[in-house]
Formats: structure tokens, sequence, C-alpha cells
């Protein structure tokens, strides 16, 4: 079936990008930072770079492969804590109500009104540039979509059999909303969490492009498509696999997360039956 073959397609491309990161001191024959050597400068991919060199004479197949530590990174962390900002606004204003609901809905809307690069170029323009202020930036900037999608479905459970049996059982609300609720709506918001991280691992080639990601020399993969930008006409693979790896990465994520939607939601399932 179509989306079983979306779900192994996804699955195998992050597979083999959290691979190539988790065993990268391993995979990789040479220091990402400190073997720079001017004379393998912009070196063709072959025998010896399999991916070639960039004008300091590092090996980019080494780079990419550091490099998917740094954007998984980003993209995990980020994106976990967007899932649990967006979870318990959404989940406690749709199941409290009155005044906490208005103001998490007015809150959603202004953040829904930003664009999401925008506001994290803000923050890091605020902060230093490097990792920790990377995650602190795309961390604050997307939970809106997951705070609506999670007070939906909060909405439209909350009043159903099992909960109300809970209430009368005399279970907490925190009790029914982590135990009773969550459970229930959960697959919506882990397909939204997939989708997420790869949006995550783009915004985040972003800033390092603009020069507000990671710091060089540190390999990241904007990092090396902004170094690349002078020698991509004479040395074209600089820019190639970096951009290679963020296809990979981003295709995999959103292959994965729709491979998830159409097994964890019925509705899908029926409509390709």
């Amino acid at each position: 079936m179509k989306f079983r073959a979306n779900l192994w397609i996804g699955a195998t491309c992050f597979a083999l990008v959290v691979a190539g990161g988790v065993f990268a001191p391993w995979l990789a024959h040479t220091d990402p930072v400190m073997d720079a050597n001017l004379m393998n400068a912009e070196i063709p991919p072959g025998s010896e770079f399999w991916f070639g060199t960039d004008a300091q004479g590092r090996d980019i197949y080494s780079r990419v492969l550091h490099g998917a530590r740094i954007s998984l990174t980003v993209g995990i962390v980020s994106q976990l804590i967007n899932t649990c900002i967006g979870v318990a606004l959404g989940l406690s204003a749709a199941y409290w109500g009155g005044w906490w609901d208005d103001f998490v809905n007015g809150l959603t809307n202004m953040m829904l009104a930003i664009p999401s690069l925008v506001f994290a170029l803000a923050i890091m323009a605020i902060l230093q540039p490097g990792l920790t202020s990377l995650l602190i930036a795309l961390g604050l900037t997307n939970w809106s979509f997951t705070c609506r999608l999670t007070r939906a479905a909060t909405l439209s459970v909350k009043q159903l059999g099992y909960v109300e049996a809970a209430r009368s059982l005399g279970y907490g609300t925190f009790r029914i909303m982590f135990t009773q609720i969550l459970p229930n709506i959960a697959g919506p918001i882990i397909v939204i969490g997939t989708l997420g991280m790869g949006g995550a691992v783009l915004a985040e080639a972003s800033l390092s492009f603009l020069g507000l990601g990671i710091r060089p020399p540190f390999p990241s993969w904007g990092s090396m498509l902004s170094d690349a930008r002078d020698q991509i006409s004479t040395a074209p693979w600089i820019s190639i696999f970096p951009g290679l790896a963020i296809f990979l990465t981003v295709l995999g994520l959103n292959l994965l997360g729709d491979g998830l939607r159409d097994i964890l939601d019925p509705h899908s399932q029926t409509r390709r039956a």
C-alpha cells in the first residue's frame, strides 16, 4: 500500500541520516574541523575524498556526517520543546476553558501571525549565536500548531464516556488530562511532531546560512552551504553534498510523518480503502 511505502522510505532515509550522525567518528577518516590542509583545497570527489574537499582542504564527507549530529540535535530537541509547550497549553486550555482558554487562544493567534523564521531571527539577534541559543529560538517558535491541534482534539474527547467515568471515580484534573485524554489524542501530535522536525532542520540550516546559527568552523549543513557560495561554479560539490543531506533528511521526515498519519488516523485509512 502507498502509505506503507511512504513509511518505509521515510524511515529508511531518516535511519541513514541518524546512523551517519551517530557513527560519524568511526565512518569519517578525518577530523571535520582540525584536518584542514590548503594543499588539498577544492579536490573533486574521488577515491581519497569521497565527497571532495572545500576551500580550506577539509573533507566534505566528514563534515557532512558530523553536521548530521547538529541538525538532528536541533530538530529533535527543539521539536520536543515545541511539543511540550503546545500540548501543555492546548490540553489545559480545552479542559479548563474560561479566561485561560481565551488567553491561550489569543497567544496562539499572535504567534501564528508572526512568521516563525522571523521570530527565530529576532531571538538569535538578541542571543549569542550557538547551539543553545539555536535550541531556544527554534523551541519557542512553532508550538502554536501543536497547541491548536491539541486543543481541538481535547475538545472532541473531553465529554466522552471514559472521561466522565474517570471524573466519577474521583480522578484529579491532571490525572484525567495526562492519563485519560492525552493517550487518546497522541496520534496526531506524533505526526505533527515528526513533520515539525523536518521544519526545524530547515530552519537551523537557514539560520546557519545567514550566520546566526552554529558558529564556524564547526560543521553545519547551513554554514557549509554559506561557505560554498563563492565556489558554486568552480567547485559545485562543496554545496551539492550538504544540500543533498538536507534534502534527504527533510524528505525522510516528511514521508515518515505522512506514513504515520495514515496509520494513526483511522479516517485516512477509510478513505484509502
